[in-house]
């Protein structure tokens, strides 16, 4: 499912002129278990996928809201795709999943994922949100705005990677949040948790990344 999607972006305005709201076409009612994993998704990759497949079995969740950022702020805009563009791509490879691809920081006018996940839990209170993301993200979250509100907002599932698994244990969210920390056989009930709350799953890692697929599109490009 796409909401907010390649056709969707260029009416924005009109949209919000006209008073509909593609927000209102999600479902998140009570008792409805949905993981969030956000980012630029430039583009979206198997990694995307795989983390999704993963939190759906483990975390015994109903979907995944990929939220694809109009534009992280620590990262360059230089190289970063349209917006609609990714969209597409994302759609094009959650196809078939339980995966709903959207940009709701694109209608929610949010820029940072902490006041992104306060906006949803407004909007949607009794949903049971998980936030997503890769070890490599647990590393430098201390970077990104209000990080600790995240972990006070919803609970927080963290996934290995290659090579950042290790440094992950030591970070400094690690180090801060280390006693709301939950063994990963109870990884099934962190829906069902009060914030603050996070797992960290060692599960089979994927070592693809964006950085590399547009390093590889470049080259081949050039050739």
């Amino acid at each position: 499912m796409l909401f907010v999607g390649a056709g969707s972006v260029a009416r924005d305005d009109m949209n919000a002129q006209s008073g509909q709201s593609n927000l209102g076409s999600l479902e998140a009612g009570a008792g409805r278990r949905i993981g969030l994993l956000g980012g630029s998704f430039n583009p979206a990759h198997e990694g995307h996928l795989h983390i999704s497949q993963l939190a759906i079995k483990l975390l015994e969740l109903k979907e995944i809201w990929w939220l694809i950022s109009p534009q992280n702020p620590l990262k360059s805009e230089e190289g970063m795709a349209p917006l609609a563009d990714r969209l597409a791509g994302a759609e094009s490879l959650a196809g078939g999943e339980k995966i709903t691809v959207t940009a709701l920081e694109s209608e929610l006018g949010t820029r940072y994922t902490a006041d992104t996940l306060n906006a949803l839990k407004e909007r949607f209170p009794e949903a049971q949100f998980v936030w997503l993301m890769g070890a490599d993200n647990l590393i430098q979250i201390d970077r990104w705005h209000n990080w600790t509100s995240i972990f006070e907002t919803v609970p927080v599932a963290i996934f290995a990677r290659p090579t950042y698994s290790l440094e992950a244990e030591s970070a400094k969210a690690s180090t801060q949040f280390a006693r709301f920390r939950v063994k990963p056989h109870q990884a099934n009930q962190l829906a069902d948790m009060d914030s603050p709350a996070w797992v960290f799953l060692r599960t089979p890692e994927s070592s693809v990344s964006a950085t590399e697929i547009r390093t590889r599109q470049a080259g081949n490009g050039a050739k």
